[in-house]
């Protein structure tokens, strides 16, 4: 299948979990809760195990020997622009507690999450550029970490002060900038093919950041020793299925 069609079948499908936000309304608050944080432990699984079982070793079988360090590098200043956008711009891609009531607030996470999406975008097209099992597998993480990021980000803009109806519309077209990044990533990367090598793992310190700043912490210190074991075998869970995807799949 062309490869230019899977990207935009991927980001398409990633964009419509903005409305993942819908089905909480149908959810009691406290069955939410329990709901939500076992999402956030699957998919910081996922985006570990999605770095380090598929985006590192992919880049490492592309380069010499003599080069891998700079692989390692690349995953640092992945980390560290992602550690940069979060704490000096407010770039929340994380599920805010959130204590500010304005909605300027709001309109700044539409901004920040558009922003986010379309380097999203970005770096799906340079995954199925590099091989197509490994666009899957970025595809996956990408949208399972969506899941839980969009649910709290809807519950952001209501809380705000949006319209449960505009807070869906709102965040479905910040999401659709995934799209976007995809298309523009296919032509500027099919061009300069050698911008997947800082691409991949650019995007294995960007999972890495989000699993270990925004999403465990989300789960540490906040319930039982009891959930706390069940979040941690769901965490490995997310890294299991990581791990069957590259014996699966194959790269």
């Amino acid at each position: 299948m062309n490869i230019l069609l899977l990207i935009i079948i991927a980001t398409v499908l990633i964009s419509f979990i903005a409305f993942v936000g819908a089905f909480t309304l149908f959810l009691k608050e406290r069955l939410l809760n329990k709901v939500l944080l076992g999402l956030v432990a699957f998919s910081a699984g996922a985006l570990i195990g999605g770095a380090f079982l598929h985006l590192i070793p992919e880049t490492i079988e592309m380069v010499e020997e003599s080069r891998i360090l700079t692989i390692f590098l690349y995953v640092i200043i992945g980390f560290c622009t992602f550690f940069i956008l979060e704490n000096f711009i407010s770039f929340h891609h994380h599920i805010v507690r959130g204590h500010e009531k304005r909605e300027p607030f709001s309109y700044l996470v539409l901004i920040s999450d558009a922003i986010h999406n379309f380097l999203d975008g970005l770096i799906i097209a340079a995954s199925f550029i590099a091989a197509i099992p490994t666009g899957i597998v970025t595809a996956l993480a990408v949208g399972l970490h969506e899941i839980p990021q969009e649910i709290g980000e809807f519950g952001i803009l209501v809380y705000g002060g949006f319209k449960k109806t505009r807070a869906l519309v709102l965040n479905f077209i910040s999401a659709s900038t995934v799209i976007l990044g995809g298309i523009v990533g296919f032509f500027l990367i099919g061009k300069v093919e050698q911008s997947i090598v800082f691409l991949l793992p650019f995007a294995a310190g960007n999972f890495i950041y989000i699993a270990s700043s925004d999403l465990v912490p989300e789960i540490k210190h906040r319930v039982n020793i009891g959930a706390s074991i069940i979040h941690f075998f769901i965490f490995l869970l997310g890294i299991v299925l990581m791990a069957l995807l590259k014996f699966f799949v194959g790269e």
